[in-house]
């Protein structure tokens, strides 16, 4: 029997996340629904290429005669959609206001398990989550889920990849330097580089405070701090990392872990524009699914007195990572346990060099 799963939200996440799931929905036996609230002139080609895939649109009452009027097929209702999910990902800014008025009363519908994802900017919406750092957090409990953002995944990974045993890190910094906005996005890009401010006493920014919360879910409690800035780039955001752990590793040791991580890819290029072209040409969907894109002509090691101090650039593959745990959070929603024999069918999208 089919499995259904709703997507809310048509942007940078929900866009390519109905179209991977609609490529896919024979194999993984769903059917796929999206929700649009908003029907506008301009996303008429963009809706419509969705439901070629195989997405089923769904809206309110009220607005579904003005989708038919451009030329879309409604499909049902988004109460009706909610009523028939297993799995809702809710990819929006408004996921935790959308949790208190519809996804907690939505539960007492009937006896149905429903799970619901929502994405990186919604912390406290539920359990947060990264796919291959910390998934023992999926559980028969789990009714809500955040994925956690495109840079949380990146430095979890980092700190994973380059520190198994977290009680090794005796230091860990981390700054964020982050694009402006999407290339889909028409606002808030800006002039010139502009620096954060460290609101955070304990971690600085939030985005450490974030990878904190991620690893405190298995019971690990990392010595972290970041700053960030953004830069008028519209391509990737990059991380420069700082980490000082217990023992001696050399460069030759540091980059043999990075390269047993299959979310890890490695590099040679140094421009931004240049990894990001590679996942635009190269990627499913324009995307690279690794949580991390490492430069290898980056890296430093030093030996210190009983330590090592690693030091890099890394590349963040933008909304790339979050996708991939929408993905496992959504089919262990489906098929529980079972989840990692689906996920296999993604690994293939992973890349092991750019």
């Amino acid at each position: 029997m089919k499995k259904n799963i709703l997507i809310i939200g048509t942007g940078t996440i929900g866009e390519p996340l109905i179209g991977l799931l609609s490529d896919f929905k024979n194999k993984l036996n769903i059917d796929v629904y999206f929700n649009k609230r908003t029907p506008l002139a301009d996303e008429v080609a963009k809706v419509e290429s969705l439901i070629k895939r195989g997405a089923k649109l769904v809206t309110s009452p009220v607005r579904k005669k003005k989708f038919e009027n451009m030329g879309h097929n409604v499909t049902c209702t988004y109460e009706e959609a909610l009523k028939k999910a297993d799995v809702v990902i809710d990819c929006t800014p408004a996921g935790n206001e959308n949790k208190e008025l519809y996804y907690l009363s939505s539960i007492k519908l009937d006896d149905k398990k429903r799970t619901f994802i929502a994405q990186g900017s919604e912390k406290g919406f539920g359990v947060p989550y990264a796919y291959g750092i910390n998934d023992e957090v999926l559980n028969e409990k789990t009714n809500f889920i955040q994925v956690v953002s495109c840079n949380t995944h990146n430095i979890a990974c980092i700190i994973r990849t380059l520190s198994p045993s977290t009680n090794d890190i005796i230091s860990s910094d981390f700054t964020c330097i982050r694009r402006a906005n999407d290339i889909s996005q028409e606002g808030s890009f800006i002039a010139s580089p502009y620096v954060g401010k460290h609101n955070d006493s304990q971690f600085g920014t939030h985005h450490a405070r974030d990878v904190y919360d991620l690893f405190r879910t298995r019971n690990e409690f990392i010595n972290i701090y970041s700053s960030a800035l953004k830069v008028n780039s519209q391509y990737m955001h990059v991380v420069r990392f700082n980490m000082e752990v217990k023992g001696f590793l050399s460069k030759e040791r540091v980059l043999q872990r990075l390269k047993e991580n299959k979310f890890v890819s490695l590099t040679e290029k140094q421009l931004a524009n240049k990894v990001f072209s590679f996942g635009r040409d190269h990627g499913y969907y324009g995307r690279i699914f690794n949580q991390t894109v490492v430069s290898e002509p980056s890296i430093s090691v030093h030996l210190l007195n009983g330590s090592t101090r690693i030091t890099g650039f890394c590349f963040t593959p933008q909304d790339g990572n979050s996708l991939l745990s929408s993905i496992a959070a959504t089919l262990y929603g489906l098929h529980g346990n079972t989840y990692t024999n689906y996920m296999k069918t993604f690994d293939k999208f992973l890349f092991q060099n750019i």
